[in-house]
């Protein structure tokens, strides 16, 4: 197991300031390792979700996350966007995740908790309900072995996948366009504010949320730096697999990702990528247990600078097309002459494009999912808002039947 800087000991309290843990009882009791439950599909796995294992693995001390079949998720909700063989990779490349459990129940029931020893099960403040309508949290619930953490504000795959949608739109491509102007003019103005460069995002970037997703770790004598640079959009299996690669070269790996800036991407990937912003990206790829330290914007052309700042031993970059700078010229032109380049094959070709292309091909299942899924959310709320209300109506009877 990789080990990550922010998992030491000093961390005891939870994202709420509660002390982490059973820090309440007795010395003796304090030393039992308080085991999490986390459950979901995890498809296309998100800063959010990332984030949202971050926060359950400050409440305790190892973490075990479930994630559903195929066949569950269609069943419940639609079809996935991954497999469940590349979603299972993508939890395990999660650094807060100690354990992943393959096919889990869609229903989270104590029998579940218990089967694999764990104290409490942790979820976020969203509602997730079966396909008959039910909230699936509902048993560990009643039985007081539940707690929430606070969801992402910003992005979710419903959302994400609308981002997908919108690929035809070119507001990158021209800065005067109207398109463009309007989404310049909305930044960040409130609940209908869109960014120029992701469309929809609502994420907002602080230095305390990068602390929290960061190890923390400087690179140690012995240790073997190496540098990849590139978009990470959308971070994906096969980012992980690429990464994971670059993590073997090396006995002891420092492996440092570069990301460059939206208006970089957007120049060699074209349409309207990046989907993700930089921040965004950032917390992706900071989330990834191979990846110990990320350069928010860095340079295209990796130079001498770079490479002599960072001390970067190897330099490694994917079996895709590298596309020249600005000027022309081989951005991995200084790596080359110093003989430090490796060109490496994860052996999985997925990019970017192909799982938009997935979202596309499917657009109108996608669309019919999401609306079926907000129906279903609207439907809870207001049965919960009716329940509500019976409740105080109840209540004021009573009261008025003592008066009398």
């Amino acid at each position: 197991m990789i080990k990550n800087g922010h998992h030491a000991a000093s961390e005891q309290r939870d994202d709420a300031g509660q002390p982490r843990g059973s820090s309440g009882c007795s010395p003796e009791k304090r030393k039992r390792v308080v085991r999490l439950w986390c459950d979901g599909c995890y498809d296309m796995v998100h800063y959010g979700h990332s984030n949202q294992l971050r926060q359950a693995k400050a409440m305790g001390d190892y973490l075990v996350v479930g994630v559903h079949t195929d066949a569950e998720i269609s069943k419940h909700k639609g079809p996935p966007v991954f497999t469940q063989e590349e979603r299972y990779k993508m939890v395990r490349a999660i650094k807060w995740v100690d354990e992943m459990i393959e096919g889990a129940p869609y229903v989270t029931t104590l029998e579940t908790l218990d089967k694999y020893n764990c104290d409490f099960c942790v979820h976020g403040d969203d509602i997730t309900l079966t396909v008959d309508g039910k909230d699936t949290y509902e048993e560990v619930k009643r039985e007081g072995r539940y707690r929430e953490c606070k969801r992402t504000q910003g992005v979710s795959t419903t959302d994400l996948v609308g981002r997908m949608l919108l690929m035809t739109k070119t507001h990158h491509s021209n800065m005067d366009n109207p398109d463009y102007q309007q989404h310049t003019d909305n930044f960040g103005k409130g609940p209908k504010g869109h960014s120029p460069w992701t469309g929809v995002s609502q994420f907002l970037q602080t230095s305390q949320k990068i602390i929290q997703f960061a190890s923390g770790k400087e690179p140690q004598p012995g240790d073997t730096i190496i540098y990849v640079a590139g978009a990470f959009d959308l971070f994906h299996i096969g980012h992980v697999d690429f990464l994971e690669m670059v993590y073997k070269q090396a006995e002891r790996p420092y492996v440092i990702v570069g990301l460059h800036f939206d208006q970089e991407v957007n120049r060699y990937k074209g349409k309207n990528y990046p989907i993700m912003n930089i921040h965004e990206r950032t917390l992706s790829v900071l989330a990834c247990r191979y990846v110990s330290e990320v350069v928010i914007g860095a340079p295209y052309a990796v130079g001498k600078d770079l490479l002599d700042h960072f001390k970067v031993d190897l330099v490694c970059h994917g079996k895709t097309e590298v596309i020249p700078d600005k000027d022309a010229s081989d951005p991995y032109a200084e790596a080359k002459k110093r003989g430090i380049f490796k060109t490496i094959d994860s052996g999985n070709n997925l990019t970017t494009d192909d799982i938009v292309q997935r979202i596309i091909e499917n657009r109108l299942q996608f669309e019919a999912r999401n609306q079926k899924k907000e129906a279903k959310e609207m439907a809870m709320i207001e049965a919960m808002k009716r329940r509500e209300q019976q409740e105080q109506s109840e209540g004021v009877a009573q009261s008025e039947g003592v008066a009398h």
